[in-house]
């Protein structure tokens, strides 16, 4: 749960942030009735990363123990999650238990604080893409705290590439950056229901993606499902519905996961239903 009044703590853990960005995306926060604090490196830049490794992971460890801070908030993605992975304290993320949101390389910090600490993560928007700036989508706004909130959630797809239904928790994100997981104890021991999107990859790409996660016994055994987001920019559409068609577990498309202004919030580990093209979060 998040409310009117409650803080708000944004990250850098990725790509450096610009500045009239962060500062828009706390003065729309505070409109909406949050306490905002920033990360000590939220402005550092070292090449196209926010600062040192060493500072990222301190300012996530502080955030998750400081009890004033109900919700961590990712500024952006871009590059730098994977640098983290080995050196966080997932004991801390498994006591000190609060909503950590983000997409695109944020995902492998969504996937492991669930696979290593259990904790519920949030495939959301983000404080410069989609907070900053006058005309903030209502839609993204709107599904964002719903998901916080826990109220019922239900989503319709629009493309049917194999029928059938499926149960399980909700496990994925961006595409590029699960994959990058691989090597690393990440998939789930249990079944669950894939998500995935991605932006400016080609459709070789996309499928040599999804062949290399369906080539892990484990991923091929718990993946029950597949609920397919946007893959803005792609070089050829008909190439890639070839692709999702040829895939033989229940897969639905046309989702609002995505880079794209409206999009949809996703609680990682949450039980969920797919079935007759509706994505159910219990």
């Amino acid at each position: 749960m998040i409310n009117s009044g409650d803080t708000i703590g944004i990250v850098a853990l990725a790509g450096g942030c610009e500045h009239h960005l962060i500062d828009s995306a706390v003065q729309n926060l505070e409109k909406l009735g949050f306490k905002v604090r920033l990360a000590k490196n939220i402005y550092d830049k070292n090449n196209y990363l926010a600062g040192s490794d060493s500072d990222k992971i301190e300012e996530l460890h502080n955030f998750f123990i400081d009890p004033d801070i109900k919700l961590i908030l990712n500024a952006r993605g871009g590059y730098g999650a994977i640098r983290l992975i080995n050196k966080i304290d997932y004991e801390i993320i498994k006591t000190n238990p609060k909503p950590f949101c983000g997409f695109s390389d944020i995902t492998a910090l969504l996937l492991m604080f669930y696979k290593k600490a259990g904790l519920i993560t949030y495939h959301s928007p983000m404080a410069c893409s989609d907070f900053a700036g006058e005309n903030t989508s209502e839609f993204t706004k709107n599904y964002f705290f719903k998901a916080l909130n826990n109220e019922y959630l239900v989503f319709e797809g629009i493309k049917t590439y194999k029928n059938g239904s499926a149960s399980g928790i909700l496990f994925g994100g961006n595409i590029a950056t699960a994959v990058s997981l691989c090597g690393q104890d990440f998939i789930p021991d249990e079944d669950f229901i894939f998500f995935a999107e991605d932006i400016n990859e080609p459709v070789y790409k996309i499928d040599k993606m999804f062949t290399q996660l369906f080539n892990i016994e484990k991923f091929k055994k718990y993946c029950k499902g597949i609920v397919l987001g946007e893959f803005l920019n792609v070089d050829n559409e008909s190439w890639l519905d070839d692709l999702f068609y040829k895939f033989d577990i229940p897969t639905i498309g046309g989702f609002k996961i995505t880079h794209a202004k409206e999009k949809i919030t996703l609680p990682v580990g949450k039980k969920a239903v797919l079935e007759n093209n509706v994505l159910k979060i219990l």
